[in-house]
């Protein structure tokens, strides 16, 4: 466990180190994907293997093993490692679908699925990747665990209809804002922590707090990337800063640009209307954001989520395993993509 104190400062050493005690765990996940992800019929196999090679950081997965193991198991199960994966595909579905909603050109400095193979292919193999993650997950023989992804599905579907209905739009309040950002993001953490629980044969106790762990360090999580807009360079996060409001959506820190100034609705419409930044406009909004301190309020804000997901699994024993939970809402907010 000394290797986590001593870690704590530099986040590239703790990703190493939290993430290297499940690293033959994650192995199996990968190679579960790729079996599950594997069809007799040539395009799905095709598009598999080009989401399931275009990376990603498998949080989700990493969570759900995590979760297991500090709850008692040995996170390794077959049942395990067939949820990790579960999630895993059910969040590769959500951005096969969302890169489609944004016409999203890149995912993770590669080309999207849709701006490579088109609409009406990236639309049907989400659609594919959703209903094989089910059938995996019907293997378990679990009404409580299909209750849970039934639940996730329906709210992330949601979440995503009622973004559409305020995109473009500057009178975004924050209880929209955090309305959508559960939906599409943070009950997927909170599903992974509470379903890694369960597997491990969790008390009722220790199953709330771990969905509630999941949860709030997914808004963490959220409200972080939301900053990285902002603040992360284009080459590292493969986009250029303010990318969310060119496609009309409003996070966190303009939200509190617009609460303190009003007449910045103008600004931003100008720029939604506009589809890019005209001339100066990037660098003159986010001198606004600085100088204003929406950027050092929403951080602020990450950092009061991480610490409740810290205090939420208090009550599991001191293990390495919860220590690593415990580093990793500072290792999201810390992230620099």
């Amino acid at each position: 466990m000394q290797i986590f104190q001593s870690a704590k400062k530099d986040p590239k050493i703790l990703r190493g180190n939290l993430f290297g005690l499940i690293s033959k765990e994650i192995e199996l996940v990968e190679e579960e994907f790729r079996v599950n992800a594997a069809s007799n019929i040539q395009v799905i196999d095709f598009l598999g293997d080009y989401l399931r090679g275009s990376g990603g950081k498998r949080i989700r997965p990493s969570l759900l093993i995590l979760a297991n193991k500090a709850a008692g198991a040995d996170g390794a199960s077959d049942s395990t490692i067939r949820m990790a994966t579960v999630m895993e595909m059910l969040h590769t579905a959500t951005l096969v679908h969302d890169d489609i909603i944004d016409n999203a050109d890149t995912r993770r400095n590669m080309p999207s699925v849709n701006s490579r193979f088109g609409n009406q292919a990236s639309v049907l193999m989400g659609d594919w990747l959703y209903m094989s993650a089910f059938e995996i997950a019907l293997r378990e023989r679990s009404l409580e665990i299909l209750d849970i992804l039934t639940e996730l599905t329906r709210r992330m579907t949601e979440g995503e209809l009622i973004q559409l209905t305020v995109l473009g739009r500057s009178d975004i309040s924050e209880e929209t804002y955090f309305d959508i950002l559960c939906r599409k993001t943070a009950f997927l953490f909170s599903a992974c922590c509470e379903i890694g629980a369960i597997l491990a044969g969790a008390g009722k106790a220790e199953r709330s707090a771990m969905r509630e762990f999941g949860l709030n360090l997914g808004i963490a999580f959220q409200l972080a990337d939301d900053l990285l807009d902002f603040t992360a360079r284009k080459d590292v996060i493969g986009k250029a800063s303010g990318a969310d409001l060119i496609e009309g959506k409003l996070t966190l820190p303009l939200i509190l640009l617009v609460e303190d100034d009003p007449s910045e609705r103008n600004r931003l419409e100008q720029i939604m209307r506009d589809g890019a930044y005209i001339g100066d406009a990037r660098r003159d909004l986010l001198e606004k954001l600085e100088d204003s301190g929406a950027l050092r309020r929403a951080r602020r804000k990450a950092m009061e989520y991480a610490d409740l997901a810290k205090r939420n699994i208090a009550i599991l024993p001191k293990t390495e395993y919860r220590l690593a939970l415990e580093d990793i809402p500072t290792l999201m907010i810390e992230r620099e993509n």
